[in-house]
């Protein structure tokens, strides 16, 4: 038997890097799955290749939230698991980072949580049962020079975890989050060489990166009954950069 068989999923950012790595394992966990994301083609392709349903959504506005999980409803008749993936940066020293780049890294990388929060804990609060998976960043423990704004919504984003725990567990629904550091995606792709360099001399593990399966790996045990007596934990997936 499947750990997720039976089990609906949402999951933001979706449509590439870690979303995708997190949809293809719980799809072959037998999960019903609504992926959610803003590139109508990347997200309808990986949809596609998982045979699974989608929805275009900017969670940042919380009715587009809550326009996403009513299709789930919709769909499946249940809603058991939310993976708040969805996130972007904008990076720039402070003297330098526009105001408005700041505020958009803030919406969707936290008010976009909240807003699926929000709608998604309204469901499951009636089955007394979810699993919501919010993905952090070690910079939000730590924090990152260049990085403030994308720094601020992550460790928002750990106190937001708690926060949730300690609202909904009554309820029954566990509330958890990810810390990963530095993972090979687009996003990393993108860092300067000396960026990566200050990162990867971090690494207690072979100085090497991580993989989005790395991290696909610790959310499925999060969003499984494996982890049923776990909530308002924050789970690194480093390699170890948080003991240097």
């Amino acid at each position: 038997m499947n750990v997720l068989d039976g089990k609906t999923a949402i999951i933001t950012g979706a449509a590439r890097g870690i979303g995708k790595a997190i949809a293809k394992l719980f799809k072959d966990e037998g999960a019903n799955l609504l992926l959610v994301d803003l590139d109508e083609a990347e997200l309808k392709k990986t949809a596609e290749e998982l045979n699974a349903e989608f929805a275009i959504a900017d969670v940042s506005k919380f009715e587009s939230a809550e326009a996403a999980v009513r299709t789930a409803i919709d769909k499946f008749g249940s809603l058991h698991i939310l993976i708040n993936n969805a996130g972007i940066t904008r990076d720039a020293l402070v003297i330098r980072m526009k105001p408005e780049d700041f505020e958009i890294v803030l919406k969707v990388n936290l008010t976009g949580a909240f807003n699926m929060a929000k709608a998604s804990s309204k469901v499951m609060m009636k089955s007394r049962y979810g699993k919501i998976v919010n993905m952090a960043s070690v910079v939000g423990v730590n924090g990152n020079a260049g990085q403030a704004n994308y720094s601020a919504s992550k460790g928002g984003l750990i106190a937001m975890t708690k926060t949730f725990a300690k609202e909904f567990g009554n309820r029954g629904i566990r509330v958890n989050a990810i810390a990963p550091g530095l993972i090979e995606t687009e996003m990393t792709a993108n860092l300067p060489e000396n960026a990566l360099d200050v990162f990867k001399a971090k690494i207690a593990l072979d100085r090497t990166p991580g993989t989005p399966e790395d991290v696909a790996k610790a959310t499925l045990f999060l969003a499984s009954e494996d982890s049923d007596y776990i909530t308002g934990i924050v789970l690194p997936v480093d390699g170890g950069m948080l003991i240097a």
